[in-house]
């Protein structure tokens, strides 16, 4: 494995991408929104709360709609300071895992995703990559991987919904009318019942 030292910073990664050209606005906000992900993903707090279901069976998922929800307040605060951050990080802890975080990690966590998205926005980063290094580390998906997985599955879910809506503008009403017979040819006929000697039952039908 690896030293500390032997790891490239922020600088180095940045330098190497402006010798390359300065990247694109859509990339800078791609390692952003890896950054934040990353920057929850990997506080301690927030893990402990997740490894113990304290947000409910659904905790995994909560940490990701976090991580998302943190990105989205972000991008419509583009002037957010450190203690505003803090706080709506605090506020989410409490309400959606009833963790009253009363340490400076909150702070921490704050303070690390800001810089990363003045950093990235920047074309630096460094700081990311180094992040992404320790979560595969700790025996976390790749993150990269993550995120492409979910942009694929994105773009199929707005293809399979934009063909259930045309199929269903086509002949919606059409396959309603046909599914019905179906369910009357699956009744079991009435069957008359003789005697011995030769006389029908009469039998009262059910309502």
């Amino acid at each position: 494995m690896a030293s500390a030292t032997e790891l490239p910073g922020p600088m180095e990664v940045s330098e190497s991408s402006t010798s390359q050209g300065a990247p694109s606005p859509a990339k800078c906000q791609a390692q952003f929104e890896l950054g934040t992900t990353l920057s929850l993903f990997l506080w301690p707090s927030l893990s402990l709360a997740v490894s113990n279901n304290w947000g409910g069976a659904d905790s995994a998922d909560k940490r990701e709609w976090f991580a998302q929800t943190t990105i989205d307040v972000l991008n419509d605060e583009p002037d957010a300071d450190t203690e505003w951050l803090e706080t709506f990080l605090l506020n989410v802890m409490l309400d959606e895992f009833e963790v009253n975080v009363d340490d400076e990690s909150a702070f921490e966590v704050a303070e690390q995703v800001l810089r990363i998205r003045k950093n990235c926005g920047r074309g630096a980063f460094g700081e990311v990559e180094a992040l992404n290094g320790k979560w595969q580390a700790k025996g976390g998906q790749k993150m990269g991987d993550m995120f492409v997985k979910k942009e694929r599955d994105e773009r199929e879910d707005e293809t399979s919904g934009s063909e259930d809506e045309d199929e269903e503008e086509e002949g919606g009403v059409d396959v309603e009318m046909e599914d019905a017979p179906q369910l009357v040819r699956a009744k079991e006929p009435d069957v008359p019942q003789v005697d011995e000697d030769g006389f029908t039952k009469v039998t009262k039908k059910k309502r």
